[in-house]
């Protein structure tokens, strides 16, 4: 099996943040690794209320699965992970709006996440032929 790496399209290259890659391509999908409120051009987390950086999360996915050639719209799985289920509906609004179609499946649960993070996601999507 083949795989393809692909990295956020501001990432310096110097900013390391853990053993993974933002995304690898295989077998047609796009597994994209969980995704944070990160400020790529500055290398730094961006910690802020829920709905700000779960649009910051959202808009770093984007970009990744952008620069792999597909939408939002080729997500077809996500898993988010809330520091406080308490947010959960602030965040709900804020990642519907960047699914305006047909939802993706969905796992959501609550987590102890690093750097004082309050959500982390994690997607899969299906390539365009």
């Amino acid at each position: 099996m083949s795989k393809t790496k692909v990295i956020h399209p501001d990432r310096d290259p110097a900013f390391a943040t853990g053993a993974y890659s933002d995304g690898v391509i295989a077998g047609g999908f796009l597994f994209i690794s969980g995704q944070a409120a990160v400020d790529f051009k500055t290398s730094q987390f961006v910690l802020g209320s829920i709905e700000e950086e779960t649009h910051l999360t959202l808009t770093n996915i984007k970009a990744i699965i952008e620069s792999a050639g597909a939408t939002m719209d080729d997500v077809v799985k996500c898993t988010a992970h809330l520091a406080d289920i308490a947010d959960f509906d602030r965040y709900n609004v804020v990642y519907a709006s960047y699914f305006p179609g047909i939802k993706p499946a969905r796992t959501t649960v609550q987590s102890v996440l690093a750097e004082g993070l309050k959500v982390e996601i994690d997607c899969i999507v299906k390539l365009p032929a």
